[in-house]
């Protein structure tokens, strides 16, 4: 039977908002860092449905009702697990595809623990290079003269990459890490795209590493500082997009903060990693940032799970402001409340602290400002505001911020204190916030429509890949019932091979179900529950032409087979017994002697010989 994969249930929980969710079907109100309400699977006058935004579940203490996001809408709505994954996602912009357990979605959910282990391990291994090594000597300087000591690069396992990127490809070698992994975890490139045989070059040379970790704590890539100035290179580079990695959708220091978060009550956003790490270590340590890159609306999701209230300490340049306003509308859209810090021109965090200390850097907090208090206090400190049209510019803009305020009381407040500040009219200010609204819908409409066309594009399936014999076998099973019969004879002694084949899961899952293959809607029937790969691979063999005598062929594609599969095992024993270990080890040599001397006979067996 389809069923959903495990990672597209969690990027459906990972973008849903569960207080939002049950929110939006019964009334929630905020109590702490939860939520409670009357609970809706059973009657009480007290409200002991409790739900954890952190760790997005719910829970009644009265009935015990408990569960995720997908757990709630099954109940509430009474569907099947599929259709409530499919109403989440579709809420989402999540694209779903369903598959049938395989290997190669084994294979995929493998893939993404490996590079999630090797970037561990890589973290551990540039932090102790950064700490010993006499080859970053200057790198050590360059932390020191920023004010980190060893115990700061420890408690964030900061590292140093080397320039020589052998130093890396023989660490990955010793660890048994692949080049396709090294690849894949985004650390190296191919030198060329359409020769993989020409080497790989590494993305990060001669750079301070820090280790970006989701919020649950994995380290899932770098962002790597610049150490010797280089005009051709970024003063920071981050890792690119990976399995495990999007930068849209990861705020640096999160794993570190959202506790320290849940206590102060909000959130201290900064403009860059140096700048979060300085707070954090001065004990702010509800300090996070984004990753060189926009804020976009699923950071402000994941911060809203911790906090409703943020304060931005961004420069007090161009630049600065343009990423305030960018930050407040994806912010208050979540309905989290903004203040904003007024910081002293050339000044960031990092260096206002070096310069004045952490307390006055703690005052700067304490006066920050309403977001719309401080868009007042810069625009009429750098424009005259003289004439009707300079005021009408100026409403016309902050009407376009107001219009992404979520709560309507709010919203309605907010454009009485522009029209009374700027002298205009209430209503005409109110038109002017319904028209962004309706421009901001369209362009969000537009955005989310293009974001799922893109995910549904990254999720397009291939077919799955199949050995030759194993599509003979699969086609003359699906096609020919004495064929199909004898294989089902024969499946023990096929089953080693077809393990270790490519497809040869989906021809034990025919041999297994037995497909009528004289009725064509029972054999069309079957394949619709295949994955989408599996599909894809197996509906173009049923249009070849029949064969003559369906049981012979199948005996000769399963010599081929097994010949083929007995080939590898005997290549891969003679490769270990090369092996120094095994050549010291007299007793473990003659067993394997006579394993490959048993594997040879058995090859010669084969010869034009069916399985019997």
């Amino acid at each position: 039977m389809p069923m959903i994969p495990d990672e597209t249930r969690e990027k459906v929980l990972a973008a849903t908002d569960i207080a939002d969710l049950i929110g939006s079907y019964i009334e929630v109100k905020r109590n702490g860092s939860a939520y409670v309400a009357l609970c809706p699977f059973h009657s009480e006058r007290t409200p002991s449905f409790n739900i954890n935004p952190v760790r997005q579940f719910y829970h009644c203490f009265g009935c015990g009702a408990s569960g995720d996001a997908i757990k709630f809408i099954r109940d509430y709505e009474n569907l099947p697990y599929s259709e409530a994954v499919k109403r989440l996602a579709d809420r989402a912009g999540i694209p779903v595809i369903e598959e049938v357990y395989d290997p190669a979605s084994e294979r995929k959910r493998k893939h993404i623990a490996r590079l999630k282990e090797l970037h561990n391990a890589l973290a551990r291994y540039l932090n102790e290079l950064l700490m010993k090594s006499p080859d970053c000597r200057h790198a050590r300087d360059y932390m020191r003269g920023r004010g980190f000591g060893g115990e700061m690069a420890q408690r964030w396992l900061v590292g140093w990459m080397p320039d020589n990127a052998q130093v890396i490809f023989k660490w990955a070698k010793e660890k048994k890490f692949s080049g396709r992994e090294l690849v894949d975890a985004g650390i190296c490139a191919l030198k060329n795209d359409r020769n993989p045989n020409a080497g790989l070059y590494l993305r990060f040379r001669n750079r301070l590493m820090f280790p970006i970790h989701n919020d649950y704590g994995d380290i899932i890539a770098f962002s790597g500082r610049q150490l010797i100035e280089d005009p051709n290179s970024g003063k920071y580079i981050n890792s690119s997009q990976t399995l495990v990695f999007d930068k849209s959708r990861v705020v640096f220091g999160l794993d570190k903060a959202k506790r320290p978060i849940m206590k102060a009550k909000f959130a201290l956003l900064c403009e860059g990693q140096i700048d979060a790490i300085s707070c954090s270590e001065q004990g702010i340590e509800n300090a996070i940032a984004p990753l060189g890159t926009a804020f976009t609306p699923q950071h402000a999701k994941l911060i809203g799970r911790y906090t409703k209230e943020v304060v931005l300490c961004y420069d007090s340049d161009a630049a600065g402001f343009k990423a305030a306003d960018r930050a407040f509308a994806h912010l208050t859209a979540e309905k989290i409340a903004v203040r904003v810090v007024s910081m002293p021109p050339k000044q960031d965090p990092d260096s206002y602290i070096k310069e004045f200390g952490i307390e006055a850097f703690r005052q700067l907090l304490d006066d920050a400002k309403e977001f719309f208090e401080f868009k007042f206090a810069h625009e009429f400190k750098n424009s005259s505001l003289n004439t009707i049209q300079e005021k009408a510019e100026l409403a016309r803009k902050l009407a376009d911020l107001a219009a992404h305020v979520g709560d309507k009381l709010t919203k309605d407040a907010l454009v009485l204190q522009i029209a009374t500040r700027l002298g205009l009219g209430a209503e005409e200010l109110r038109n002017d916030v319904v028209r962004a609204e309706k421009k901001h819908k369209r362009e969000h409409s537009y955005t989310l429509a293009r974001e799922k066309k893109e995910a549904a594009q990254e999720e397009k399936v291939q077919a799955t890949q199949l050995d030759r014999s194993v599509a003979t076998l699969c086609q003359l099973a699906l096609c020919h019932s004495e064929a199909q019969e004898w294989m089902c004879e024969q499946v023990e002694s096929l089953y080693e091979a077809l393990q270790q084949s490519y497809g040869g899961a989906i021809l034990l899952k025919i041999l297994s179900q037995r497909p009528n293959c004289d009725n064509p809607a029972a054999v069309q029937t079957f394949i619709s529950k295949l994955a989408e790969g599996d599909q894809m691979a197996v509906r173009p063999m049923l249009s070849d032409p029949p064969a003559e005598n369906p049981v012979l062929a199948a005996e000769q594609a399963s010599s081929m087979l097994i010949s083929s599969h007995l080939q590898k095992k005997e290549a891969a024993l003679r490769a270990r017994m090369a092996d120094p270990a095994v050549q010291a080890d007299p007793q473990l040599l003659l067993s394997m002697m006579q394993e490959a001397k048993d594997l040879k006979e058995m090859l010669g067996n084969m010869t034009n010989r069916a399985i019997r």
